[in-house]
C-alpha cells in the first residue's frame, strides 16, 4: 500500500472510522480511566459491574458513529453535558467577528490538553463555523487509547520527538506544509503558542512556532509577513476560574525542582479525564482580532500575539486571591514583590481592566473555596499553585505598563 502525504500526522479519515470505534468500544483503558476519575469511591465490589455497564454504554454509543462528522457531534454532544455539569458559567466572545467563508489559525493559551480546543470549537459550531483542526504533541501518542481518541476528534500530530538535525526539519517542514494545505483545502486550524501547557499560568508565545508556519510558505515564495497574512492569524484567550488539573500541574512542577522526575504514560489520560469532569467555576474564550499590518520575524509577531491573549485574558477572584497572598507571604515570587498591590489597583482602577469586584460581599466566600483547594496539598505544592493562579494578573501587568 502507496504511503500518502501527511499518513503519519494527519487526523483519521471516515474510512478509518469503524476500526477506531471497534478498539475504542472494546477499549478496557477506557473503561478503567473513567471509573478512575467519575467514580474515584466506588466499592471495589462495583466495580466489576460498574464495568460491564460502561462498556455497554460505550458500545451503544459509539455504535451509531460512522464518519468524523458523526463522531463531532457526538463530542458536541459531550462537550454540552461537560459544560452543563462542571463550569458554572461559560461565556464566550468575539467570534461574531469572523467571516465564516474563511480559514483561521487560531493560536491559543494552553491550560488543558483537551478542553482548550474543544470549548473554542464548540463555540464556533454554535456560531456557524466548521470546527478547527487541532494540534496535538506526539507524546500523546504514547497512549494508543488517547491517540485513537485525538486523530479521530480531527486532531493532527506535531512530532516533538524527533531526534537529529535532518529528522528535525523534515518532521517541522511536514508540518507546515500541512497546515499550508489545511489552509489552502479552507480547512482552520487550532494550535498552542508554545510546546505543551503553561502549567505555572505564564502564558507566552514561542517564536518558534511561527518560524515553523513560515517554512514551507517561504518555499512558495512567501514572506514571513505574507505568510501571517494568509493564515488570518487569530490571539485566542481562554480563562478558567479553577483549573481543574492545578494539582496535578503543581506537584509535577514540584518534583521536578526536587527530584528526578520520570513521567509515565497515564499521566496524560488522567489529565484529560481530570480536566473534563472536575469542576472550572466559570470559563470565558476571548476570540482576538486577525494580525494585521507587517511583521518583521517571528519575535515582533509573537509580540503582537502575546498582547491579545494577556489582555484578553479574564480574571477571575481565584487569581487575585492567589496574588494577594503571594503578596504577603515571605519567599514569594520576585515578580509579584516587584509590582506593590497599591500600584496594581491604581493600574487598574486607571486602567479600567479590573474585572473583579474586590470588595464584593461574597469575597469572604471565595476566598474560603479558594484555601480549602489549596488546603489538600503540602506547603510546597500550594506555592506552585498560587504562583499558577497568581502569574496572570502579573502578566497583565506587564503588557499594559
Amino acid at each position: 500500500m502507496s504511503v500518502k502525504p501527511f499518513d503519519s500526522i494527519r487526523p483519521y479519515s471516515d474510512q478509518e472510522v469503524p476500526d477506531v470505534v471497534e478498539r475504542l468500544s472494546s477499549s478496557e483503558a477506557l473503561i478503567q480511566g473513567i471509573i478512575r476519575v467519575r467514580f474515584p469511591k466506588v466499592p471495589r465490589y462495583l466495580e466489576k459491574p460498574l464495568a460491564r455497564f460502561l462498556k455497554y454504554r460505550i458500545g451503544s454509543t459509539l455504535s451509531r458513529v460512522t464518519t468524523v462528522n458523526e463522531f463531532q457531534m457526538l463530542m458536541g454532544e459531550f462537550v454540552e453535558k461537560t459544560i452543563d455539569e462542571t463550569i458554572s458559567e461559560f461565556t464566550h466572545s468575539g467570534i461574531e467577528k469572523l467571516d465564516v467563508s474563511k480559514p483561521y489559525l487560531f493560536i491559543s493559551n494552553h491550560r488543558d490538553i483537551t478542553l482548550d480546543s474543544a470549548l473554542l470549537n464548540y463555540a464556533l459550531v454554535k456560531n456557524g463555523h466548521e470546527s478547527a483542526e487541532i494540534a496535538i504533541g506526539d507524546n500523546l501518542l504514547v497512549n494508543p487509547l488517547v491517540a485513537d481518541l485525538l486523530r479521530l476528534n480531527k486532531s493532527f500530530v506535531v512530532n516533538r520527538s524527533a531526534t537529529g538535525i535532518k529528522e528535525k526539519y523534515a518532521a517541522l517542514t511536514e508540518l507546515s506544509h500541512y497546515i499550508y494545505s489545511a489552509n489552502e483545502d479552507s480547512r482552520s486550524i487550532w494550535i498552542a503558542q508554545k510546546e505543551g501547557r503553561a502549567k505555572d499560568g505564564a502564558d507566552l508565545t514561542d517564536p518558534a512556532i511561527l518560524k515553523m508556519l513560515h517554512v514551507w510558505a517561504k518555499k512558495q515564495g512567501l514572506s514571513f509577513s505574507e505568510t501571517i497574512q494568509r493564515y488570518n492569524v487569530v490571539p485566542v484567550s481562554i480563562s478558567y476560574e479553577y483549573d481543574p488539573c492545578d494539582g496535578l500541574k503543581a506537584s509535577e512542577l514540584f518534583a521536578k525542582e526536587s527530584e528526578a522526575y520520570q513521567k509515565n504514560s497515564a499521566e496524560d489520560l488522567i489529565s484529560i479525564m481530570q480536566g473534563i469532569s472536575l469542576p472550572k467555576g466559570r470559563v470565558h474564550i476571548q476570540v482576538g482580532d486577525v494580525l494585521q499590518g507587517e511583521y518583521s520575524d517571528p519575535i515582533e509577531a509573537a509580540k503582537a500575539i502575546d498582547e491579545q491573549i494577556v489582555s484578553n485574558y479574564r480574571l477571575y477572584p481565584s487569581n487575585w486571591l492567589a496574588y494577594d497572598q503571594l503578596l504577603h507571604t515571605k519567599g514569594g515570587m520576585q515578580s509579584i514583590r516587584d509590582v506593590s498591590s497599591e500600584k496594581l489597583k491604581q493600574w487598574l482602577q486607571n486602567s479600567g481592566l479590573n474585572q473583579i469586584n474586590l470588595n464584593s460581599q461574597d469575597l469572604a466566600k471565595q476566598a474560603k473555596e479558594f484555601r480549602d483547594r489549596l488546603s489538600h496539598y503540602s506547603d510546597q505544592v500550594q506555592q506552585y499553585m498560587l504562583e499558577m493562579y497568581a502569574n496572570p494578573v502579573i502578566n497583565k501587568y506587564r503588557i499594559y505598563t
